[in-house]
Formats: C-alpha cells, sequence, structure tokens
C-alpha cells in the first residue's frame, strides 16, 4: 500500500462510529481482523495491532496488499 494512503486509510478504518471491525490482508497472503479501534497504533507508515490474548502484529505499509471493509455512508477522516 502507497506510503501516504497507509495511515489515513487506517485512521478512518479505526474512526467509524459506530466502530465495526475491519481486515488488513498482508503481501504474504496473511490476514487479521481489527476487532476493536483501541487495540490498533498507527504512525507514519507503520502500525502495530494488539491481537485477543495480547498477540501483536507488527506491519507496515509495504507489507499491507489491502484493508477490507464497507465505508458507504461515512466520511473520510
Amino acid at each position: 500500500m502507497e506510503l501516504a494512503n497507509f495511515d489515513e486509510t487506517l485512521r478512518t478504518f479505526k474512526r467509524r462510529t459506530p466502530f465495526r471491525p475491519f481486515t488488513v490482508a498482508l503481501v504474504n497472503g496473511d490476514r487479521f481482523e481489527v476487532d476493536h479501534p483501541e487495540a490498533l497504533l498507527v504512525r507514519d507508515g507503520a502500525a502495530v495491532y494488539l491481537g485477543r490474548g495480547g498477540v501483536p502484529v507488527v506491519f507496515d505499509h509495504e507489507g499491507v496488499s489491502q484493508v477490507i471493509g464497507d465505508l458507504m455512508g461515512q466520511a473520510n477522516a
């Protein structure tokens, strides 16, 4: 994913009201669902997601192929 879009895209999904889970797909084929907005930290093209049980997922803009979720009716942040 382009660096310019990475932070904005993740923050837009994170700030949806009401929050709805979304999926991050990585270029290596792995996927994970962000199930809580406070479990995701995004800054300068890198992110950390703290999954259930305290399992961290560290990823950056180069490792993300797409973010999957419905943004219909939502304003961009």
